[in-house]
C-alpha cells in the first residue's frame, strides 16, 4: 500500500535506535551501554541476526509477553468485589505462563492446555494449572450472595474471555438478545455458554515443585486416572445419599439453639484415682426438655489466683489462660451405673493456634493437648458439644460431668458453669456443622467446592471406600518421596453431575428458557466433536483447527500491535463487522497462515520475522508530509513511537540504577505504595507491608495486583483493571505521570542508585563525561552535546542549592542522598548527583520505544 501510493518507505533507524527498540519489544528491559556499542560497531551483515535469536532465546523474554498475555488473561492477585480477599496461588499461573512462553509453546497446545488442559489425555499437575487461565474471574464472597448468580456470571465471562481472546468477536451483546451486528444469535451465545456451564471451579492441592517433576508426574498419571474412575463409580451413590440426607434434614424441626440453665454440684470422684486429680466432676438434675448438647463457660474471677479464665486473674505463669483436656457427660439412675453420652461437633468461641476444640473430644489420643481458647486474655470463652440426637430423659434422671483441666502445664480453669442445650435439631447426627449445612442447602444454590466437599465426606466418612482411599495415600506417598511442594491451585474442572443450558431470557439466570447443547455459532466453521455432548477440549480443538480462520488472525494481529505500537486490524478485540477493516488484509492472511502453517504455530518464530523485515527495522520519525495522507502511519511507511507500558516504565528506571532484580518467576511482592491507599480496603482487611531486599525491587509484572486498590504507580501509567480480558491497553500522557517518575519512592531510589553506579564506574571523569554516561544508562544512544551542557547546569544549580548558606540544607541534602545514593562524598555533593539523576530519570525518551 506505500508503494502504491507513492510513498516511499522510511530509511532504517540507526543501530542505538534498533537495539533499544528491540530490548524494549522482546524483554522490555533496556540494553547496556556496553551491548549497544558492540551491535553499532559490528559490521557483520548478521549482527541483526544475531542479537535478534540472543534476545529471543533471553528467559525475560517469557516475562515481556508474558505480561501480554496476562491482559488477555484478566490476571490478578485477587478476588475482586468488596472484601477482594487476595489470592496466595495466583502466581502460580503467571509462572506457568511465562515457562510457556519461553520454551516457545506451540500456539495451539498453549490454547489447549488453558481452555481444556484437565481433559486431555495424560493431564498432569502444569496442564491443570493452565486451566486457572479461567478461575481468573472475580469471585464474590459477600454474606448473603447468591452463589448461583456468580456462579453464572464467571461461566458468562468465560465465555465472553474466549471470544475476545481467541476469536476476537464481541460476543457478550448476544448474552440478553440476538446480537445487533454481528451473525450471533442468542442461542448460540449458550451453545457456546454450555461448555463453561458444564464445568466448576475446584481448588486441589497441586504439586509446583519437586526434586524431579516430570518423574513425580509420570507416577502420579496412572493414580490420578484410577482415582478419577473409581469418584465417577462412587458419584451415584454419593448423590443418592445427598438427596436423602437433603430430605431428612429438611423434614426435621427447625428450632434455634437454646441453653438450659442447670443446677450443677460437684463432687468428689470415688476412689479418688490419679487421673481423676486434675479433674472437676459435678452431677445435676436433667432438665425436662430433650437435651442436644452441653456447653461449658469459663469465667475470668479477679478472686482466683493463677486460675482465673482471664489475664487480671491468672498468674505469671498461665496469663489467665487455660487448657481443657476433656469433656465427658454421662447418665445417673438410682442403682445404675452411669452410661455415656456420646458426644460429638465440638466448637469454641475460640481457639489458640497450635490447639484444637476436636481433641477435647478424644483423650486418649496420642499427642493430644486439647482445647485452649485464643483471643483475648481476661475474657470469658465457651466450648459446646453437641449429642447424636435429642435425648429425652426420664424425671429424676441425673447428669453426671468430668471435666479435666490441664493443671499440669499451670494452666488449670478457675471459675465455670455447665448448662444444658435444646433445639437445633436439624442435621444434628451429621458430626460436621458444615456439613450438614451443606446438605441442608438445595443442590441447585451449592457451589463447587460445597458439591466437592459433600462428596469427600461421603467417600472417606460415609462409605469409606477403601480402593479411593489407598489411592489418595499412595498419591500422598508419591508426593512425599518425590520432595512435591504443593500449593492450593484454583484451576478448572469438571462436575460430578452434568449441568444442563438453557437460554436465559434478557441474559436473566432466573428466567431460564429452552435448553441448549454446546455448540459454536453457525457463522464460523463447524464443530467436530470426539462424542455428544462436545465438551471444552472439543472447543479447544476446534479454536485452532485448519479449518477455523479467526484464531490465527486474532493471534497474528496481537503480535503485530505489540512490535508496531498498533495491530492490523485496530480493534484488537473486535473483529466483527463494526470493527475496523485490517489496513493490511493481505499481510494479516499471510501472517496467519505462516504462524499455523509453515511456523508450526511458533510464538517466537512469527516474532523473528516481524522483526526481522525492512518495515519493522524503519526509523519512527514523524513525516511532516504524510501527515494529510496518512496520519495515524496506517500504511506503515515508518515505525511506531509509543510510551511502554506501566510495568516497563517501572523495570527500566530501576534497571537503569542497577536496583533491577532479575529473578524470575515466584509469588507477587510489595513495593511502597502510600499506607493510606491500603487503608481503604474493606473493613481494614487489607494491609500492604512493603517488600524488603531484592523483592522491593522486583519487575512490575511481580507487583501484587489488588483489583479495588491496585498500585497507583500501575493505574498511573494505564495498567488495565483486570476485571475483564484487555486486548489493547489504552494509553495516555498526563502531569501525574512526570510527578510519579520525579517523586515516587521507587523512582527515587531508582535515582539515588544511578547517581551512585555513574560516580562508581566513572571514578576519574570530569562531571561531562560521567552526566554522558548517566544519559547513555537512560537513553542507550550517545548524547549529544547541548544536552550534556544542560544536565551539566541541572547539576551545578543543584550543588548551589544544597550547599546553601552555612549548610542550613545539609539534613535535605542527606534525605535526598539516601542509603542508596553516592557514598564517599558529601552530602551535599551526594543529593546534587541526585537530584540531576532524577531529571535523566524523567526525560520522556526513557519511557518511550522508539
Amino acid at each position: 500500500p506505500v508503494e502504491a501510493r507513492g510513498i516511499a518507505p522510511s530509511s532504517e533507524a540507526d543501530r542505538f535506535t534498533l537495539i533499544k527498540r528491540l530490548h524494549y519489544d522482546l524483554l522490555g528491559l533496556p540494553p547496556e551501554p556496553e551491548e549497544a556499542d558492540l551491535f553499532a560497531s559490528d559490521p557483520s551483515p548478521d549482527a541483526w541476526e544475531r542479537l535478534v535469536d540472543r534476545l529471543l532465546a533471553s528467559p525475560h523474554f517469557g516475562e515481556r509477553w508474558g505480561r501480554h498475555w496476562l491482559d488477555l488473561a484478566r490476571f490478578a492477585d485477587s478476588d475482586g468485589y468488596e472484601k477482594d480477599r487476595a489470592r496466595p496461588d495466583a502466581y502460580v499461573f503467571r509462572d506457568w505462563t511465562i515457562d510457556a512462553i519461553n520454551m516457545d509453546m506451540p500456539f495451539d497446545r498453549f490454547t489447549l492446555e488453558q481452555v481444556a488442559g484437565d481433559l486431555l489425555p495424560g493431564a498432569g499437575a502444569r496442564q491443570r494449572i493452565a486451566t486457572a487461565f479461567h478461575r481468573q474471574t472475580l469471585t464474590n464472597e459477600e454474606g448473603g450472595v447468591d452463589q448461583e448468580e456468580f456462579r453464572v456470571a464467571a461461566a458468562f465471562d468465560r465465555t465472553e474471555t474466549l471470544g475476545t481472546v481467541w476469536l476476537g468477536l464481541t460476543v457478550g451483546c448476544a448474552r440478553c438478545h440476538e446480537h445487533k451486528y454481528d451473525p450471533i444469535e442468542q442461542a448460540e451465545y449458550y451453545r457456546l455458554f454450555a461448555f463453561f456451564n458444564g464445568s466448576e471451579e475446584v481448588t486441589p492441592k497441586v504439586p509446583v515443585a519437586a526434586d524431579d517433576l516430570d518423574a513425580l508426574e509420570r507416577e502420579l498419571r496412572p493414580l490420578e486416572e484410577a482415582l478419577e474412575a473409581r469418584h465417577a463409580a462412587l458419584a451415584p451413590r454419593a448423590l443418592a445419599w445427598e438427596a436423602e440426607e437433603h430430605r431428612r434434614i429438611i423434614a426435621q424441626p427447625d428450632s434455634p439453639l437454646e441453653e438450659l440453665p442447670l443446677d450443677a454440684a460437684p463432687i468428689e470422684p470415688a476412689g479418688g484415682s490419679e487421673a481423676d486429680r486434675d479433674a472437676a466432676v459435678l452431677v445435676a438434675p436433667a432438665p425436662a426438655r430433650p437435651i442436644t448438647g452441653f456447653r461449658l463457660h469459663v469465667l475470668p474471677d479477679d478472686g482466683i489466683a493463677a486460675e482465673g479464665a482471664g489475664g487480671a486473674a491468672g498468674g505469671p505463669a498461665a496469663g489467665g489462660r487455660f487448657v481443657l483436656t476433656s469433656f465427658q457427660a454421662s447418665i445417673l439412675r438410682d442403682g445404675e451405673a452411669g452410661r455415656p453420652i456420646e458426644l460429638h461437633r465440638a466448637q469454641a468461641d475460640a481457639t489458640e493456634k497450635g490447639f484444637s476444640v476436636a481433641e477435647v473430644l478424644a483423650p486418649d489420643a496420642p499427642g493430644r493437648k486439647g482445647w485452649a481458647p485464643g483471643g483475648e486474655a481476661g475474657a470469658p470463652h465457651w466450648i459446646q458439644l453437641r449429642t447424636r440426637e435429642p435425648l429425652q430423659l426420664a424425671p429424676g434422671t441425673r447428669l453426671r460431668f468430668r471435666i479435666a483441666r490441664g493443671a499440669a502445664a499451670g494452666r488449670s480453669i478457675g471459675r465455670f458453669k455447665v448448662a444444658a442445650l435444646a433445639g437445633g435439631v436439624r442435621g444434628l447426627h451429621i458430626a460436621e456443622k458444615e456439613i450438614a449445612d451443606a446438605l441442608e442447602m438445595y443442590p441447585e444454590k451449592r457451589v463447587a467446592k460445597t458439591a466437592r466437599d459433600l462428596f469427600e465426606h461421603f467417600v472417606e466418612r460415609v462409605a469409606r471406600d477403601e480402593e479411593a482411599l489407598e489411592l489418595e495415600q499412595r498419591i500422598a506417598e508419591a508426593r512425599r518421596r518425590h520432595g512435591a511442594r504443593l500449593m492450593d491451585v484454583r484451576v478448572l474442572g469438571r462436575p460430578l453431575v452434568p449441568r444442563r443450558t438453557r437460554v436465559f431470557d434478557r441474559g436473566d439466570f432466573l428466567a431460564p428458557r429452552e435448553e441448549v447443547e454446546p455448540g459454536v455459532p453457525a457463522v464460523l466453521p463447524p464443530l467436530e466433536p470426539r462424542s455428544a455432548p462436545a465438551d471444552r477440549l472439543d472447543l479447544a480443538r476446534w479454536l485452532v483447527s485448519p479449518g477455523n480462520p479467526l484464531a490465527p488472525r486474532v493471534a497474528s494481529n496481537h503480535v503485530w500491535r505489540h512490535l508496531f505500537g498498533a495491530g492490523l486490524v485496530r480493534t484488537a478485540n473486535d473483529f466483527g463487522v463494526r470493527g475496523e477493516r485490517p489496513t493490511h488484509p493481505e499481510l494479516l492472511d499471510w501472517l496467519s497462515r505462516e504462524l499455523r502453517e509453515r511456523l508450526a504455530w511458533s510464538r517466537k518464530a512469527l516474532i523473528r520475522r516481524i522483526v526481522l523485515s525492512a518495515a519493522y527495522r524503519q526509523a519512527s520519525r514523524w513525516r511532516p508530509e504524510l501527515a494529510g495522507v496518512d496520519p495515524s502511519n496506517a500504511l506503515l511507511a515508518r515505525q511506531g513511537r509509543f510510551r511502554v507500558e506501566g510495568e516497563v516504565v517501572r523495570d527500566v528506571c530501576l534497571a537503569a540504577g542497577g536496583l533491577l532484580s532479575r529473578r524470575i518467576g515466584g509469588p507477587s511482592v510489595f513495593p511502597p505504595m502510600p499506607e493510606d491507599l491500603a487503608a481503604l480496603s474493606y473493613a481494614n482487611s487489607f494491609t500492604w507491608k512493603a517488600s524488603e531486599g531484592e523483592d522491593r525491587r522486583r519487575r512490575g509484572l511481580y507487583t501484587f495486583f489488588k483489583r479495588t486498590i491496585p498500585h497507583p504507580s500501575l493505574t498511573t501509567f494505564d495498567c488495565p483493571d483486570a476485571n475483564v480480558a484487555c486486548a489493547q491497553r489504552t494509553v495516555s500522557n498526563t502531569p501525574l505521570q512526570a510527578l510519579l517518575l520525579l517523586n515516587n519512592a521507587v523512582h527515587v531510589e531508582a535515582a539515588q542508585a544511578l547517581a551512585r553506579r555513574v560516580l562508581e564506574e566513572r571514578p576519574s571523569g570530569g562531571d561531562g563525561d560521567r552526566l554522558a554516561y548517566a544519559l547513555r544508562l537512560c537513553v542507550t544512544r550517545p548524547p549529544r552535546p547541548e544536552e550534556v551542557a544542560a544536565l551539566e547546569r541541572v547539576l551545578a544549580a543543584a550543588r548551589a542549592w544544597y550547599a546553601g548558606p552555612d549548610g542550613a540544607r545539609e539534613g535535605e541534602a542527606g534525605e535526598l542522598a539516601g542509603a542508596l545514593g553516592p557514598r564517599g562524598v558529601p552530602a551535599a555533593e551526594a543529593a546534587a548527583w541526585v537530584a540531576a539523576a532524577r531529571v535523566a530519570l524523567n526525560l520522556d525518551e526513557l519511557i518511550v520505544r522508539e
